[in-house]
This record gives structure tokens, C-alpha cells and sequence, in this order.
């Protein structure tokens, strides 16, 4: 028989079990919530657009990379190296590298806003070609087009995949830090498009990177140069600048890329394709 001293201990062991599996999911939810707040800061601290991770804001280019490198949250987690599916590609060209370019001003928008306008990026791991509405975002595209004629993409590495949370490939900075721009910044647009309405990005959505922070609500009209590509639909709050759609054969290489996963995050915790993502060349045009 048990006596009330036995009964006493077994439901005081009952009880802690209780709180120890209590705790422990609870740590398990955090885990998970910090790794899509870290997922989404990632596009904001190292989007290069026009912000220490964007990079697209003018001003002292060491304060950025200092931000960038003091507040920047990895993007997702370590992962083991995967096959590079891109490597024979990208070492034909290793020897080629970007152009430093920056201007002060904004261009001038010169581009037609009733026309469409496609942006070829030639890349070590396939064709990407994106279609862009210059109505819905005319100084993005107008300032993609000069971007883009200037060869200031040219040979730029995508430098950032984020695989856990949110499912981008970010490019755009010649630096392939997330701390380059063009000296400039870009306003906002296109934030109420239907196509991101509930904060869902879709899959071949893509949007300028920024500086944007909700808490402060800081940091509007800082895009750049960095964008990013979603190869999967992305929960985001709509703070960034949708501005084009890739075609499907553009998906495909979008895939090939996320497949061969992402590196563990470096010193600055930018987390960096395992495949060699280069932007060969860059072409905008009417479609």
C-alpha cells in the first residue's frame, strides 16, 4: 500500500515533469519565432537596397558595412555545403569583376509609365528574365533601367539565400556584402498591390530590399539597388517595393539555386547561396 509520504513524492515528480515539458515547448516555440523574425530582419539589415543591408543609402559606405556587421540577425540556419550546381559557370567568369560606380542623385525618370519593361539577368546558373509594370513602380524600373545600362550589375554575386521563414535570393550589390548601393535611394511604391495584400509574397515576386523598421516605423523610401526574388510564397509584411514577376523558365533556376541550400552565416551573418550566383549581365528593355 502507498503510504501519503510516497503518494506526496510521486505527484510532486508529476508536477515537475509537467513544467520541465511546459518549458520545453515553450523554448521550442521561441526557437521557431526567432527564426522567422531573423528571416525577415534579414531582408531589412541586409537587403543592400538602402540600408546597411540593402546598401542602397547614401552616405559613408564604412557605416554601413559597420551596421551591417554590428546588427545584422542571420537569416537562417547553419546548413552542411551542399553541391555547387554552378561552379564550372562561375569560374569561367571568377576573373571578372564589377565596376564602382555611385551618383549622387537619383536619375531622372525618362522611362514610359503605360509601358512594360523586361530585365534579363544573365546568370552563371541560368536565364532570369523579369517582367516589370512601369506603371505601378516607375521610378524602381526607371532606376533599374539606368542601372542596368550602365553595366552596374554586371558581374555582381547574389550574395544572400534565405531558406527558413521566408524564401528569397537577394542580389543587386556589387560589393556582394549587402552593403552596396548606388549612392542613391528610390521612394517606396506599389505597398497596396493586390498581389501582396495579407502580407503573403508570392512565389516569383520580386521586391527592393530596405531599411524599413516597423517598431520605429523608420527607414521608408531607402530602396537602392538590392532586390530580392521569392522562389517560394513568403509571409512579409508590405514594406517592400514589388516591382516585377519572373517568367517560368526563370523559376526553374530560382529552384536549382534553393536546392543547393544556403552556407552557415558568416561574420556579418549573411547567410550565402551554396550555388555561385553571378549576374553575368543585365539588360532592361520594353517588352
Amino acid at each position: 500500500m502507498v503510504s501519503n509520504e510516497q503518494r506526496r513524492r510521486q505527484l510532486a515528480r508529476e508536477k515537475y515533469l509537467r513544467q520541465q515539458q511546459r518549458r520545453e515547448t515553450a523554448r521550442h516555440k521561441s526557437r521557431q519565432r526567432n527564426v522567422v523574425i531573423a528571416a525577415v530582419l534579414a531582408v531589412v539589415l541586409a537587403g543592400g537596397g538602402a540600408v546597411a543591408a540593402t546598401g542602397a543609402l547614401s552616405g559613408n559606405d564604412k557605416d554601413k558595412k559597420d551596421d551591417a556587421a554590428s546588427s545584422a540577425t542571420p537569416s537562417a540556419a547553419p546548413t552542411s555545403k551542399a553541391p555547387d550546381p554552378c561552379a564550372k559557370e562561375a569560374k569561367a567568369v571568377a576573373d571578372k569583376k564589377p565596376k564602382k560606380m555611385s551618383w549622387k542623385k537619383e536619375p531622372a525618370v525618362t522611362i514610359d509609365k503605360s509601358a512594360s519593361y523586361t530585365m534579363k539577368l544573365e546568370t552563371t546558373c541560368g536565364d532570369i528574365s523579369v517582367t516589370m509594370d512601369a506603371g505601378k513602380a516607375p521610378h524602381t524600373v526607371n532606376s533599374f533601367s539606368f542601372l542596368a545600362g550602365k553595366g552596374y550589375f554586371d558581374h555582381t554575386k547574389c550574395h544572400r539565400l534565405v531558406n527558413q521563414g521566408i524564401y528569397v535570393l537577394q542580389c543587386g550589390d556589387p560589393q556582394g556584402t549587402g552593403a552596396g548601393g548606388p549612392g542613391y535611394t528610390i521612394p517606396d511604391e506599389n505597398l497596396k498591390d493586390a498581389s501582396i495584400k495579407g502580407g503573403k509574397y508570392p512565389a516569383g515576386t520580386v521586391a527592393m530590399a530596405n531599411q524599413y523598421n516597423p517598431q520605429t516605423k523608420q527607414g521608408r523610401n531607402t530602396g537602392g539597388s538590392q532586390f530580392f526574388l521569392v522562389y517560394k510564397k513568403s509571409d512579409l509584411p508590405p514594406d517592400y517595393t514589388p516591382f516585377g514577376t519572373v517568367d517560368e523558365a526563370g523559376m526553374k533556376v530560382l529552384q536549382k539555386i534553393a536546392n543547393a541550400g544556403a552556407a552557415p552565416p558568416d561574420q556579418t551573418m549573411n547567410t550565402a547561396p551554396n550555388a555561385s550566383v553571378v549576374i553575368n549581365k543585365a539588360t532592361v528593355g520594353e517588352s
